[in-house]
């Protein structure tokens, strides 16, 4: 590329040199500048003008700007295009160097002004020490770490400024030097009157003359770097830094200091917005007061989570305040529960069960109005309608899970929290709505599973009874008041509501009713206090901001306040929130501290216990117990890979022998030797192997493999680790184990790869020395001795004892045995008049046996002497081939000479050494297959199986029993709550 610039520049000067032929010069070179001279010609005499190397950053500037600013003495310059350049290139690096101190002079006003406006933005800060307690701890402790006012020092100051600028006297003197380049009469005159009388004539140079003017620029730096390096610069000379440089630097360190701050001004704007608005919306008193309401609700409501969980076997009862709701069916509790959490949050339906299970409300105050689940931590923006629908869902969803099958109502509490602002904090749980008649679809004891659940809230001492009741129908029709008369008698602890009020007064003949239900004169119920409240006009899409208005505007309107029939603080849902939440946290505090000694003598009692019982062990809970045996399980899986291949071998070939003999030795070895010469027994041999390899032998293997993995696997599972040993995880072992073998599955492509082996295997019959001949006829000796012991015994157990043990041990022969022995020897007659017998009996045969069995006076049936001849002709035959075996073991050097001039065929040999080494390499094969993949993937599916149990509670429930453990579970939890129960004490102490 750099060649082809320096091509077009020697282009552009043979072309100037050409255009001015009619003037008289002494060379071509000549002509041109002294610029262009020392392009081309870096050694010519006139090429003198050189300047220190330049030290150029990568920063997207012209390199015009660059160009040396020395007094140089111009040449006198005569009419044509060399005049030309000379006026582009002074009149453009004189406005090039204009724009340079036009951008440097708006950096460093640039940074001024930056410096300055952080100045105003730190006096416009409103003074936060009297607020204090809205700020996060995070700022203040922000404050302490960040030195802001080192910060500040770090900004460029004046003298630092002064740096920035440029040395006006080197300025000065290249303007000098530049105007009296262009003053009237100087050869630059002339020069620019020469060029703009050629600018007419030449508008197509014109055209590229800044690009030209570029790369010349780049070729004088390259022929500069040349001659430096040919000129032998010495390398401990020191470079001069430009001016311009270090302003260049100077510029990107102000841009980069100036961003960073313009960052953290915007930061700290955002955030005084944000304490300016929350100043201005609440006085300092009462958000205090509310921030430590908040931390007390949110303590209390975790005891009681931590409760809800516990069982309380200790008779250690839960006795702390709660808000219980309870009321008939569509009274309207629900409503007026959303009216004091201030959002839509449970699901709704016309006339139809929707409470199916209690559900526990923690209310209080936060910045903004969202719910959340305990055991979730997505967040519901009550402000957005899909949130509020996706809200009931998950409440609908939640209360129909825990419902169990044929049951319509479930005792399991789902616990959920709501925050925002104004909510006045309180716990309150919702019941299911009190039922008189069982419908369809209900189970059979709805009603009275209802009646217990509710009875079980309300018999707390300390709990507050929200009792809700239908206005807007006859009282008498009530059920829940005689429900909440039984549990509090006294009314010191019960708050009647009265809703629907609105219908009320429109359907009721006589206001006075309504006077006498408020004023607790109707019902023989007792209570602390009695409201009427409106919640909405009956339809379902009604916001609660809607609701409020029409409570508001019709008490405003309504005849029971206007004739003192009702007094202003018993109406409206606003009053009986402040009611309840006051009632509320009087009785905690009345009651929290017994509570907290009630479990702190628990506490006592359960560590006694443990002591005396298990003194040497780790009080450990459930989940603790379970990631102690989760590890166990872990190391006895890895101990698999530790597991020699010489073992897993010889696992391997010893069980698919002890599952394959059979078939060879009845279906492959028996039918062969019956075949009258050595070629025909080889054929046969041959298209058996093939058969039981393409069909059988593969998927027998790989059964054994994974029968062979599971023993391995059940072995360190069950194995006992001395006095380490814990009987209490042996059930969790088992578990795993029987769900890790399910879910494994053998990987398909192995039987595919095993048949090619064991084939080529089963092909090869060459045995190559003397050693694998001894081997294979001990295989076939062991095989066969094997058999024999088998058959003996399946003959004495048909024959009955011989006569040594019925004189011995006193035992006779049954009659069925009698007649086989008479069977058995006149078989014994047959094979020795005819030793080489073949293996089946012919009909004549048969028939022949059976008379002379008759003639002796014991009668037969034919499929007996057939039964009885299998095993007889089983016996001769293996005793025959052991024989047999005995005289091969000299045969090993007729078999190299193919048994030629010899009478000895020892095919059964080879035979037995084709099946003994096809055993070696499948088990080697299949060794491979466990130790590089079936172990692995055991080892995942085994970790799989423990993270589902961990996820299960009832799983682990189930697998991890005992006393201890259940010991251990209700000391945690005893700990737990006494521990949270002295916090929150701590803290509500701290509020008074």
């Amino acid at each position: 590329m750099w060649r082809t610039r320096v091509a077009a520049a020697c282009v552009i000067c043979r072309s100037l040199a050409k255009s001015s032929c009619g003037i008289k010069r002494k060379s071509p070179l000549q002509n041109l500048h002294l610029v262009s001279r020392s392009i081309h010609h870096p050694h010519y005499p006139s090429a003198k003008f050189q300047r220190p190397p330049l030290r150029i950053s990568l920063q997207q500037f012209s390199s015009l700007n660059r160009l040396p600013l020395h007094k140089t003495k111009l040449l006198n310059v005569k009419h044509g295009y060399q005049s030309h350049r000379n006026f582009w290139l002074a009149r453009l690096a004189s406005r090039l160097l204009r724009v340079r101190y036009l951008i440097l002079g708006s950096a460093v006003g640039g940074g001024y002004t930056a410096k300055k406006t952080y100045e105003q933005w730190k006096d416009m800060m409103p003074d936060l020490e009297d607020y204090k307690w809205i700020v996060p701890d995070f700022i203040w402790e922000l404050d302490e770490l960040v030195d802001f006012e080192k910060l500040l020092k770090a900004l460029p100051d004046a003298d630092d400024l002064a740096k920035l600028m440029p040395d006006f006297d080197k300025i000065g003197e290249s303007l000098a030097s530049l105007k009296g380049f262009l003053s009237p009469g100087s050869p630059g005159e002339t020069a620019f009157r020469a060029t703009d009388q050629g600018y007419d004539n030449d508008k197509q140079f014109k055209k590229g003359l800044l690009g030209e003017l570029i790369l010349l620029q780049q070729q004088i730096q390259q022929h500069e770097e040349e001659a430096r390096r040919a000129a032998g610069f010495s390398s401990q000379q020191k470079r001069k830094v430009s001016d311009k440089e270090k302003i260049d630097q100077l510029q990107e360190e102000l841009l980069r200091t100036q961003l960073k701050y313009q960052r953290m001004l915007e930061r700290l704007e955002k955030e005084n917005k944000e304490l300016r608005k929350l100043v201005l919306q609440r006085d300092d008193k009462g958000i205090h007061q509310r921030k430590l309401k908040k931390s007390l609700i949110d303590m209390y409501s975790e005891v009681l989570d931590i409760l809800s969980d516990y069982d309380a076997s200790y008779n250690t009862q839960d006795h702390l305040p709660r808000v219980v709701v309870v009321g008939d069916q569509s009274a309207g509790k629900t409503s007026v529960l959303e009216m004091i959490a201030q959002a839509r949050i449970f699901p709704r339906g016309s006339g139809e069960m929707m409470t199916r299970s209690p559900v526990k409300v923690t209310l209080s105050e936060g910045p903004h109005h969202v719910a959340l689940f305990k055991d979730s931590s997505r967040e519901f923006d009550l402000t957005k309608e899909e949130d509020l629908a996706a809200l009931r869902n998950e409440i609908e969803i939640r209360m129909r899970n825990s419902v169990k099958e044929g049951c319509t109502v479930s005792t399991e509490t789902i616990s959920l929290s709501v925050k925002g602002p104004g909510l006045q904090r309180m716990v309150l749980v919702d019941l299911p709505g009190v039922i008189s008649t069982v419908t369809s679809g209900m189970a059979p004891d709805t009603k009275e599973t209802i009646f217990s659940i509710s009875k079980a809230y309300m018999q707390n001492p300390n709990a507050i009874i929200l009792c809700i009741q239908d206005g807007s129908v006859d009282a008498e029709r009530s059920i829940v008041t005689d429900l909440v008369s039984q549990m509090d008698p006294q009314g010191k602890r019960t708050i009647f509501v009265l809703t629907k009020v609105d219908l009320a007064e429109k359907n009721v003949a006589s206001p006075n009713r309504i006077q006498q239900i408020i004023e607790g004169k109707l019902f023989p119920m007792k209570a602390l206090g009695y409201f009427a409240v409106v919640t909405g006009k009956g339809n379902s899409s009604e916001s609660i901001e809607s609701i409020k208005e029409y409570e508001e505007e019709f008490f405003q309107n309504s005849k029971l306040l206007k004739t003192s029939m009702l007094k202003a603080h018993q109406v409206t849902t606003k009053n009986l929130s402040l009611a309840v939440s006051d009632c509320f946290w009087k009785m905690v505090r009345e009651s929290v501290e017994q509570q907290a000694d009630a479990f702190k003598a628990t506490r006592f009692n359960l560590e006694t216990e443990w002591k005396n019982n298990y003194p040497r062990l780790r009080e450990l809970d459930r989940n603790e117990l379970f990631e102690k045996a989760k590890n166990e399980i872990l190391d006895e899986v890895i101990s698999l890979t530790q597991v020699t291949p010489k073992h897993w071998e010889e696992m391997l070939e010893k069980t698919l022998w002890e599952r394959v003999s059979t078939h060879v030795i009845e279906n492959i070895y028996l039918p062969a030797a019956q075949t009258a010469n050595s070629g025909t027994f080889n054929t046969t041999v041959d298209i058996k192997l093939k058969q039981w390899t393409d069909k059988q032998l593969p998927n027998k293997a790989v059964e054994v493999a994974w029968e062979t993995l599971q023993e391995e696997f059940s072995r360190f599972m069950t194995e006992k680790k001395g006095k380490e040993h814990d009987d209490i995880f042996d059930k969790l072992k088992q578990a795993v184990k029987e769900e890790t073998i399910k879910r494994h599955k053998w990987n398909e492509r192995a039987e595919d790869s095993l048949r090619v082996i064991q084939h080529n295997a089963l092909e090869d019959r060459s045995i190559s020395d003397k050693q694998q001949w001894d081997a294979a006829i001990h295989f076939m000796e062991e095989t066969l001795q094997s058999r024999l012991k088998d058959t003996e015994s399946v003959i004495e157990d048909m024959v009955g004892p011989d006569w040594k043990k019925r004189w011995l041990y006193w035992v006779g022969r049954t009659k069925e045995q009698n007649i086989r022995n008479e069977t058995k020897n006149e078989l014994e007659k047959l094979i020795k008049c005819n030793e080489d017998h073949p293996a089946y009996l012919a009909n004549d045969e048969v028939t022949t046996v059976r008379k002379n069995l008759e003639a002796r006076g014991v009668a037969v049936d034919p499929c007996l002497i057939k039964d009885t001849w299998h095993q007889i002709y089983r016996r001769y035959f293996l005793k025959s081939a052991l024989s047999h075996c005995n005289l091969c073991r000299r045969g090993f050097y007729y078999y190299q000479r193919h048994f030629v001039d010899s009478e000895l065929e020892c095919n059964d040999i080879v035979l037995f050494w084709r099946i003994q080494r096809m055993l070696a390499i499948t088990a080697n094969t299949l060794r491979q297959q466990l130790t590089n993949t079936e172990v692995r993937r055991l080892e995942k599916n085994v970790k799989e199986v423990l993270e589902d149990f961990a996820e299960d509670n009832e799983k682990k429930v189930m697998l991890l029993t005992g006393k201890r453990v259940q010991l251990a579970e209700d000391l945690k939890k005893v700990r737990e709550i006494q521990e949270k129960l002295e916090a929150f004490i701590e803290a509500l102490h701290q509020e008074k």
